[in-house]
């Protein structure tokens, strides 16, 4: 669904009162518009909003810092489609909403690797927990400076 047709159909949503008889020439509906039959515009605002909301995804878990997850990335090479499973812990969590991301760290061949992911893209397919991770703090930058067993974060298992 586009834009247009998207404030089209919130327009038409917002309208109090029936719209003119379809038969009516362009001109007589124009004079015949009151205040209350009158279409509403959206404000850029309101339109973004809407559109954003629309594009939320529902069947997020919750996630947490220290978290151990597993985010299903959609590649596409050529015509073909296919998800790469991405296995790390959770450093750090930004922003809200439509704009949430994030940052998960791995180990690759000896060498870290740290991917951002916002969450609500089209490019997440799916993210599944895999450990719950017992921290106490919100940024776990420091497991960037530590090699090998220290790296490792306890398991939590309340949640």
């Amino acid at each position: 669904m586009t834009a247009e047709e998207t404030a089209a159909e919130i327009t038409n949503e917002t309208t109090t009162a029936e719209a003119p008889a379809a038969e009516a020439p362009v001109s007589e509906v124009a004079s015949q518009e009151t205040p209350a039959t009158k279409k509403r515009k959206l404000s850029a605002a309101e339109l973004m909003s809407f559109f954003e909301s629309s594009q939320l995804k529902t069947d997020l878990p919750d996630i947490y810092v220290g978290d151990t997850v597993k985010v299903g990335v959609r590649i596409s090479e050529g015509n073909k489609e296919r998800i790469q499973p991405y296995e790390g812990v959770v450093i750090a969590k930004r922003h809200g909403g439509m704009h949430q991301t994030i940052t998960v760290r791995r180990i690759f061949q000896g060498i870290g690797v740290e991917r951002v992911f916002m969450l609500h893209s089209p490019q997440v397919a799916s993210i599944n927990v895999e450990r719950r991770g017992k921290v106490r703090r919100a940024k776990l930058f420091y497991l960037r400076d530590r090699v090998g067993k220290a790296t490792r974060v306890k398991q939590r298992f309340d949640r």
